[in-house]
């Protein structure tokens, strides 16, 4: 009789406790899509914003070239808020997966020389690039893993494992577009501090050449300087970059022992 009793004062005074707990969960669940569902509405609205506004055009070289001498004057009176302005403007283009990266990458390059220009390619490009990752994962990582977990999860341990060598090739070899790495990365398992650190290292030697390239396009100022041999080497070294990239991907891979996901493709 007494275990009976324990069990029926046990279970009255666990259910306010339980529908607080599910009360709870169904509140952040709410809470949770509420939030997601802003912040697809604000991404909407902005890239909108973007294309409505034909605000592309202001990303291209020919409106670069056409406000060049304006754009050096107002560095050279302010260059700190110029820098500002500029590292912005990048982390909102590449946050939002926006076309002009490219641009702005050469542009860097003609307004703040190799080193500036480098420096704040880098870190803008790869802050950029993290926040479109972490708003990948937050707004469909779980709903991914859950819906296929089974069919991930070879790729889950693989990412767990050598997730930053994988993603190291890909930035190193731009053989995807880097904004469908950064959303892609979002519904792995890697861990945010790795894809960032990770992606600036990677990115860093396409930086230097296409920084390098922007240089050498802003001392372009009549038909004779396109034959410079600085501004040809500039362009060979762009074009040469993907092969030696892959030469270094090469030698890291032969001492490199495969991983789970390798083999089953080598099968």
């Amino acid at each position: 009789m007494y275990k009976y009793l324990r069990i029926v004062l046990s279970i009255k005074y666990s259910l306010p406790v339980t529908g607080l707990l599910y009360g709870n969960c169904w509140t952040n669940n709410i809470n949770m899509k509420s939030n997601k569902i802003l912040l697809i509405s604000v991404i909407v609205v902005l890239v909108a914003i973007f294309f409505i506004s034909d605000l592309g055009e202001y990303f291209t070289l020919e409106f670069f070239r056409s406000k060049q001498t304006l754009i050096e004057s107002y560095f050279t009176s302010n260059p700190v808020k110029t820098g500002l302005i500029y590292f912005c403007i990048y982390i909102i283009i590449t946050g939002l997966s926006l076309p002009g990266a490219a641009i702005l990458t050469l542009t860097g390059g003609a307004i703040f020389g190799l080193v500036w220009g480098t420096i704040l390619v880098s870190f803008a490009s790869s802050i950029g690039a993290t926040i479109a990752f972490m708003v990948s994962r937050f707004l469909f990582h779980n709903t991914i893993q859950e819906r296929f977990s089974e069919n991930l999860k070879a790729i889950n341990d693989g990412m767990e494992k050598d997730g930053a060598y994988y993603l190291f090739t890909l930035r190193l070899v731009p053989v995807f577009p880097y904004f469908i790495i950064n959303l892609v990365m979002g519904l792995t398992p890697i861990r945010t501090f790795t894809f960032y650190f990770i992606s600036q290292l990677g990115m860093l030697p396409a930086t230097i050449v296409f920084v390098n390239a922007g240089t050498q396009i802003a001392k372009i100022r009549t038909a004779g300087d396109i034959l410079s041999p600085e501004l040809i080497a500039s362009f060979v070294l762009l074009g040469v970059f993907p092969l030696l990239a892959k030469k270094l991907l090469a030698l890291i891979k032969i001492r490199k022992p495969q991983t789970p996901i390798e083999s089953n493709n080598n099968e």
